[in-house]
This record gives structure tokens, sequence and C-alpha cells, in this order.
């Protein structure tokens, strides 16, 4: 019985992390307020959890708070007590405390730990609004006195000398108010305003709770529904928010300014002076006179970003209109280092290991063309099962180029050429391969690839050895509609392959490959915490016998990439020795439940299903499964991946369980 671990490094220069810009709505506060203080505008509040203790490991904030002491440090213990209220609610005040979130950095001195506690008022009063208590009291005590006693300071310094201050907060969250009448008013003339989002939409539903959260929540999706209807300079002007402490009923009014409509106009290009003239210009693909859309300009950024040559795009909206009625947009474009060299390393207990260095170059012509070199060695680490004697030495030396725009705008010259060594329990393999062709872009979600695909190789395996020359002309089609690509939220992606071969080993013309994937994602909230991913993905090659095709070209199931839990290939048809030969068909499934426990810690359970088949279909009779549970860490560039994964009906070589680590979600 063997464990399956498999581990992934990869190090580049000039990785950079996307920022996100936006811009975040203040909520008035809401009238007859209590006297404890002034609340500062309600926020979305993390929410502790029993994992504290282990993902603070992950925090990157550890670093800062467990730096030195301030001087003159004053400890203190603190004691938070929430009358009456559930433990959601406690979970939100103890989160909005500085007192509590702060305990382990001691402020300066006795002034120090007075401002830490008035300012809490103000953050409690804020974490009480945002779960709609508008009627709180906040009662606060140092050493047994208000924090605005005459004589705080001394009182303080006297309960230090005894030990860590003793700090109390009693929070009385009164009764929980439910939004009463909501109102979406044009500003000018205080009408309500057509064209808006439902009541249900924008959580402000009467009789519901009055969160102070869903009103800031609100207001900006009041903003972005105009924006997306072709206003620009759509904002609310003010809000009318009063709560009703003898009905519990939170009203609210928004005074809505749309502004005028507006179509696109000029689009100016600045820092583009690394590309050939009108590179950009080509690719805006947005006509003077096209309604505004804030997706439009998104679509954009997109588009270009995906220009390795492209480090960064902020599009500028003009702040007038104009005499046209149109928005005149600028785009300043900045330029990423052109080369760039690194290397990667993997490592699995089962499939071997290889260490990778590359050089490459982004706008090897000022015209955005990419050229990357790279040079692999592997190791495989165990004797293959369908060549024993065989060296367990691997390489691989590729190079890859793209050309933007080679007949329009739209169309990519793509090739990458290798020789390689490749060694796997099925076979090795030693061949000399080339894939060259042109990709057309018919929008930012649909792309078609239509290549040629030479290779002339030597292989070993269970049969014995074989030289292969094969010929095949590939068409790849994809769509993605997805909002991330290392850790899609929502969308779906599809990715489809047919290839007829003039010539593929020993069958003659006729055979056909074909293979697809399929996935999709679904987030149930607003914040994306909960998110179901599933995908499906099969393939046939049809027209030739299993052993007419290459052993390199059948189709091999098991790995992180397919089928967790199991060993790499090892999900696939054998001969009547044990030995692994591969199929002419195979189906993979998985669906995972992505959960964010905070910000940057999630986690995955997962199931995953698959086999390899000797048939021209699938047999699904003979099918493996496997389950797991994985551990997520979101960093600015990507989620980092750990799957522990489980075999549910191994078979006698089948190992107990399989790890794996890498940069992005499996799917």
């Amino acid at each position: 019985m063997r464990a399956i671990i498999a581990a992934s490094l990869l190090l580049a220069p000039g990785v950079c992390g996307a920022q996100a810009q936006g811009q975040s709505a203040q909520a008035q506060a809401p009238t007859q307020t209590p006297a404890q203080g002034a609340a500062e505008p309600p926020q979305e509040m993390a929410q502790p959890s029993l994992l504290n203790s282990i993902v603070s490991l992950f925090n990157p904030q550890r670093l800062a708070q467990s730096g030195p002491q301030a001087p003159d440090a004053t400890p203190y213990t603190v004691e938070i007590v929430v009358n009456g209220g559930d433990r959601d609610l406690r979970n939100a005040v103890e989160a909005a405390s500085d007192l509590e979130t702060l305990k382990n950095r001691p402020p300066s001195g006795a002034a120090g730990l007075v401002r830490r506690a008035l300012a809490d008022q103000g953050n409690i009063v804020s974490a009480l609004y945002a779960s709609g208590f508008y009627a709180g009291t906040v009662r606060l005590r140092i050493a047994g006195n208000a924090p605005d006693a005459p004589n705080i300071f001394e009182i303080v310094d006297a309960a230090r000398a005894r030990g860590p201050v003793p700090v109390r907060v009693e929070i009385d969250p009164g009764p929980l108010f439910h939004f009463g009448k909501i109102a979406i008013l044009d500003a000018a003339t205080r009408r309500p305003l057509a064209d808006t989002p439902t009541l249900a939409r924008l959580r402000l539903m009467p009789g519901e709770p009055a969160l102070a959260s869903s009103v800031v929540r609100a207001e900006g999706m009041l903003v972005d529904n105009l924006r997306r209807s072709g206003h620009p300079f759509a904002r609310v002007t003010d809000k009318d928010v009063v709560a009703d402490h003898a009905t519990k009923l939170l009203d609210v009014a928004f005074h809505v300014a749309p502004g005028p409509a507006a179509t696109f106009g000029k689009f100016t290009v600045k820092g583009a002076d690394f590309l050939t003239p009108g590179f950009i210009e080509e690719r805006i693909e947005i006509a003077p006179g096209t309604p505004y859309s804030p997706e439009a300009l998104t679509r954009l950024r997109r588009r270009l970003l995906g220009y390795e040559s492209i480090a960064s795009v902020r599009i500028h909206e003009a702040d007038k209109l104009d005499p046209d009625g149109s928005l005149p947009i600028t785009l300043d474009i900045e330029p990423r280092k052109s080369r760039y060299v690194g290397f990667g390393a993997t490592y699995s207990s089962t499939d071997g290991s290889a260490v990778n260095v590359f050089w490459g170059h982004r706008n090897l012509f000022g015209g955005g063309e990419t050229l990357r070199l790279d040079a692999q060695t592997s190791w495989f680490g165990e004797k293959s099962e369908a060549v024993p004697d065989a060296d367990p030495f691997g390489y691989k030396v590729s190079a890859s180029f793209m050309k933007p725009g080679i007949l329009t705008a739209q169309d990519d010259l793509v090739a990458q050429a290798a020789v390689l060594r490749e060694v796997t329990n099925a076979y090795v393999r030693e061949a000399v391969t080339l894939i060259a062709g042109v990709r057309h872009r018919y929008s930012d979600q649909l792309s078609l690839q239509v290549s040629l695909d030479l290779e002339q190789s030597h292989v070993q395996d269970a049969d014995g050895s074989g030289d292969y020359g094969i010929v095949g002309i590939p068409f790849d089609l994809k769509y993605d509609t997805t909002d991330n690509e290392l850790d899609p939220t929502k969308g779906v992606r599809f990715a489809g392959t047919l290839e007829p071969f003039a010539y593929l080993g020993d069958a003659g013309s006729g055979p056909t490959l074909f293979k697809g994937a399929f996935s999709t994602y679904h987030a149930f909230d607003d914040e994306s915490r909960f998110i179901l991913a599933g995908r499906v993905a099969a393939g046939s090659v049809f027209g030739a016998s299993l052993y007419d095709i290459p052993p390199q070209r059948r189709f091999y199931v098991g790995g992180g990439g397919s089928l967790r839990g199991y060993d790499y290939q090892s999900a696939s048809p054998r001969n009547a020795e044990g030995i692994l030969i591969g199929g002419r068909s195979f189906f993979e499934a998985s669906v995972e439940g992505r959960i964010r426990v905070t910000d940057t810690i999630g986690i995955v359970p997962f199931f995953d299903m698959g086999s390899a088949f000797a048939s021209e279909w699938p047999d699904f009779d003979m099918m493996k499964y496997s389950a797991g549970i994985g551990l997520r860490y979101y960093t600015a560039i990507g989620p980092l991946r750990l799957d522990l994964a489980f075999p549910l009906n191994p078979g006698p070589d089948d190992g107990t369980f399989g790890l794996y680590v890498s940069l992005g979600q499996a799917f």
C-alpha cells in the first residue's frame, strides 16, 4: 500500500498581482441614535472561527502584530458581555472591537489604553448598526471607572501596578429593527425613480432585519445599475435614514441623480510606445457612438492584459461629456519587463520529479510577440512497469512562440516545438514534436485554433518498441465566461479538441480524436464565500483499434490533474500481465464545495470519479472513485492548493491516499 505525494514549485521574476480598485459608499447614521458616541460607517466584518489559532499562521498581518511592543506598554484584560445577543452578534462585536482584536498588542501608557477604549465605543455601535440594532447602549469601564473620568490616567496607572488593567465592555443591543418604508427617488423631481433593482434584490424588503450593511450595499447597487444602463455620472446625492424607536422600523429614502445617458467617445492611448503604432487602437473594438457600458471597459481591460507585454491598463473616464453627448476615455498603458528568467520544480512519490529552467521575451519584435525557451530534466523515481530496464531520467527542450495580429487583430500565430524523452509507467518515448497554427478570437469568450500537429517518435512499451510518424490537424475550441483564471467564482468553461489524423501509428488515414472538458462555477452568496464547482471531461479515438494507436496518444486517468487519490495513469486499462497500456476512451467528473473560512483560508471537500477504457466509448461499470478535503490559502496571484484525497474503491496496487500541492484551483 502506497501513499501518493505530489508538489510543485514555480518561481519567476516579475510576477505581479492585480490591485482591485473601487468605490465604497458610506451610510448616513440613522436619527435618534444613542448618546454613547457617533458611529463610524458600518462595514462588513469577518467572522472569527475556531480555526483562528491555526489560520493565524497564514495571516499576512501576523508579523506586524507580533512586532516589538509599544514603549511603556500597558497590558490589559478585556471582558465583553453582550446581554441577550446571539453568537453571531457577539462575534460581530468582538470582530469590531480593537480592545479584543489588539489585546496582544498593549497600547502605550494609560493615555493609549483610554484612547483605544473610547474609539471602541464607535466601533461597537457601528457593529450594532450593521446587525440591525439601532437602540443599543454600550457601557465601558476601565478598572471599574468610565474612560472619561477626570482622573482616569491615575486610575489606570494604579491598576497597572497591580497587573494587567481590567477592562469590561457591557452591551445591551436593544431590539432588532426591521425595514419599514423604502423609497428610491429622483434627486431632481423627488418622484420614484424608474428601472431600479427590486427591493428583494437590494435586500431592503419591508419586514426584514434592517442591517446597515444592506443599506450601504444597496446604495452601491443603485449606482452600478444606472452606470450599466449608460449613465456614467450616476450617484446617490443623499439618504434619509430614520430609525423609529416606537415601531422598531427603519425607513430609508435614497435620492438618486442618474445624470445624462452617454455614448463612448474618443479613446486616447498613452504609454504604449513600446508597441508598434496602432497596436492598442486596433484592439479597442468599441466604436464611437456605442452606448456607454462599464462592462465593455472591463472586458477591454481584461483583453489587453492578456498580452504578456502589458503590465497594467488604467482606464480614465472624462469628468464631463463632449457636446455630442459622448464620453472621452483615456487608456494609460504600462509595459512589463521584456525579458525574464526563472525555474520550477515538481515532486511526486509516484510519477517522478522534474526541474525546469526557462527564459522568455514578452515583446520580441515590438509587436507583442512572445518567445519562451524551456529546458527540463526529470527523474521517474521508480522502474517503469512497461519498460523496467529503462533509464529513469528524461528531458525536454522546447520553444514556444506567439505573434499577435498575424492576419487581423483577432488572429494570432502560435507555435511550439520540442525535443524530449518521457518516462512513464506505460511507455518510454523519445520524440521531436511541432504544433503550429492560427488562433482566431470570435469574442472575449470564444476562440478557435486550427493547427498542424507533427510528431516523429520512438516509443517502448509492454509490447516492444516502434517508430511513429504522426500528422494531425487539431481544431481546438475554447469558451470561457468565468471571472478569474486561477480562482473562478461564476461562469462556465469549455475546451474541446477534434483532431483527424492523416497518419496515426499503424492505422493509416482516417482515425479521429475527440476530447472535451466542461466546468461550471456557482457562488451562493455575494461575497463568493460558498462556491459549488463541477467538471466533466471525456474523450475517444474512433476509427482505429487500441493497438493501432501509439501509446503516447492513448488516454490515461489518475493523478492530481484528473483522479486524485490514485497513482498517475493508474486508472487505465492494463494487459494480461497487469501492465498499463492506456485506453481508447476516458471519462472524468469532479465536484467541489469551495468554502472560505476567512479572507485568506478556505476548505474544499471534493469527490472525483473517472477511468480510461479500452473500448471506443466509456464503460461506466469500471469507474474509479475518490474523495477528500482540500485547504486553500488565497494570495494576490491565486489560491495555493493543498489536497488530501483517498481512493474509495482501490485496487491491490493502488495507494492509500494522495497529497497534492499547486497554485490555482484543481479546475
